[in-house]
């Protein structure tokens, strides 16, 4: 059987912290930058895992902001779809200055 690779097992991690609530709805996951420096990861790794965790519907990324934990998570029943968010219209998640 073989590992998952890095980026899988890099998201599963920062995944692990968002759903025992370690990383709160609306608060930054930590940057690229942070997960290369402290995880050692390469940055194409620290992308992929983000991006993996945009597609699980995890975070949101609002561009020059970061990337932020969602509200609610979409369930296999709500069929919600994080790609499709825009911002347009809505608040930015994150802190409100």
């Amino acid at each position: 059987m073989r590992a998952a690779p890095l980026h899988v097992q890099l998201a599963e991690v920062i995944a692990g912290k968002i759903e025992p609530s370690e990383l709160a709805p609306d608060r930054p996951i930590p940057s690229e930058n942070h997960l290369v420096d402290e995880d050692g990861v390469a940055r194409l790794t620290a992308r992929r895992s983000t991006q993996n965790l945009r597609e699980r519907g995890l975070i949101v990324t609002v561009r020059g902001q970061g990337s932020f934990v969602v509200k609610q998570p979409p369930t296999e029943s709500t069929g919600a779809s994080p790609t499709t968010w825009s911002g347009r219209g809505v608040a930015a998640p994150g802190p409100t200055p």
